[in-house]
C-alpha cells in the first residue's frame, strides 16, 4: 500500500526542488517513501523545427515557440516523479495526431494522448476508426471558439456519440462558456465522458469562487461522467511574469469550491505545461496541488494524482 504523501516528506523533496531551481542543480533523488504514482494529464509536445513547421504555438511567441519534447519535461525539478503524462494535440492539423502516436510508441512517459480532430466533418469518422484502433489514443479536445451552435447540427452530435461509442472521451478548454455547453452535451450524449480543462479560464484573486462559476460548475457536478482538470491555477492568476503565488493558501477557495463539488474521484491533476512556464515553474504547479490535498489523506491524494484521470481517460499504466 503507498505511503501517505506526508507534509514532512512533501516539504523535504519541495525544498530539494527550490535548491535545484536556485542553483541550476537536479533535484535529490526522491525519498523511498514517495511512492505516490504522479499522472499529469495534460502536457504539450511538438517541434516548430521539423520541415512542416507547426500551426501553434506562433513564432512570435518567446517561450512557446521552441523544441518541446518529453525529455525537456523529464528534466524539470518537481517534488514527486511523474510517471505518466497524458498528451493534449493543439494541432488541427489531422496528421499531428499520428506525429504524437510516434512520439508516444517510442516514449513510455506518456500513457494517453488526447487528439484534434475535426468534428461534424465527412472524415471523422474515418479519422477515428484509424486513430482508435490506437490503444494510446484516448479521446479529442475541443475549443470554445468552435463550440456555438454545434448541438443543434447532427452531423456534430452524431460524431461525438460515435466517440462515446468508442469508450473515447472529450476535453473542452475554453472560458466560462464550455460549462454551459457541457451541460447541453450531457443531456445530447449522456454516455460520454467530459473533461473541463484549465477550470474553464477561470480568475483567481485569492478570494471566493466567482458565484456565477461555481453555480455551473455544481450543475455539472450533477452528471457523474462530467471531470475537471486543476489545471489553469497559476494561469489563472493572470501573472504572465512568472510571478503567480506559490503557496495552496492562495488557491484554497477555488480548491475547496471544486473538492466540495465534485469530489477528488472527479478531480484530476493536470499542470499544462510547457504553457504554465509562463506563470510558475512545473514544481510550483504541482507543489500547490500536493499541498493542498496532502490535508485530505492518501485515498484523496491517489485520487486526484493518478486514479481520477485513469478513469476518466481508461489509460492504463505502460
Amino acid at each position: 500500500m503507498p505511503t501517505r504523501f506526508h507534509r514532512r516528506n512533501f516539504l523535504t523533496a519541495a525544498v530539494g526542488t527550490v535548491a535545484g531551481l536556485t542553483l541550476g542543480g537536479a533535484v535529490p533523488a526522491l525519498r523511498a517513501e514517495h511512492s505516490l504514482r504522479v499522472v499529469d494529464a495534460h502536457t504539450h509536445f511538438y517541434d516548430p523545427t521539423r520541415p512542416q513547421g507547426v500551426p501553434w504555438p506562433e513564432r512570435d511567441d518567446k517561450l512557446l515557440y521552441r523544441p518541446v519534447w518529453p525529455m525537456d519535461y523529464r528534466r524539470l525539478p518537481v517534488p514527486v516523479a511523474v510517471t505518466g503524462t497524458i498528451v493534449v494535440e493543439a494541432s488541427p492539423w489531422v496528421e499531428d495526431n499520428q506525429w504524437l502516436l510516434d512520439l508516444a510508441a517510442r516514449e513510455p512517459l506518456i500513457v494517453g494522448v488526447v487528439g484534434n480532430l475535426p468534428v461534424g466533418s465527412k472524415t471523422f469518422a474515418g479519422h477515428l476508426k484509424r486513430f482508435s484502433a490506437n490503444k494510446l489514443f484516448r479521446g479529442i479536445r475541443l475549443r470554445d471558439r468552435k463550440l456555438e451552435g454545434t448541438l443543434q447540427e447532427p452531423a456534430f452530435v452524431s460524431d461525438l456519440k460515435l466517440l462515446a461509442d468508442h469508450d473515447l472521451s472529450l476535453d473542452l478548454v475554453g472560458g466560462g462558456e464550455i460549462l454551459t455547453y457541457a451541460e447541453q452535451l450531457a443531456h445530447e450524449v449522456p454516455g460520454l465522458r467530459v473533461i473541463i480543462d484549465h477550470l474553464a479560464g477561470v480568475s483567481l484573486d485569492g478570494k471566493s469562487a466567482p458565484a456565477d462559476w461555481l453555480q455551473r460548475m455544481r450543475g455539472l457536478a450533477r452528471h457523474p461522467h462530467i471531470y475537471c482538470k486543476l489545471s489553469g491555477l497559476v494561469e489563472g492568476t493572470g501573472r504572465s511574469d512568472g510571478t503567480a503565488p506559490g503557496q495552496a493558501s492562495f488557491y484554497r477557495p477555488i480548491l475547496n469550491a471544486m473538492r466540495e463539488t465534485f469530489g477528488a474521484e472527479r478531480l484530476i491533476y493536470a499542470s499544462n505545461w510547457p504553457v504554465s512556464e509562463r506563470f510558475a515553474s512545473l514544481a510550483t504547479v504541482q507543489s500547490i496541488v500536493a499541498e493542498y490535498f496532502q490535508g485530505f489523506g492518501m485515498q484523496e491524494e491517489r485520487k486526484v494524482f493518478s486514479e481520477s484521470a485513469t478513469r476518466a481517460y481508461r489509460c492504463v499504466r505502460r
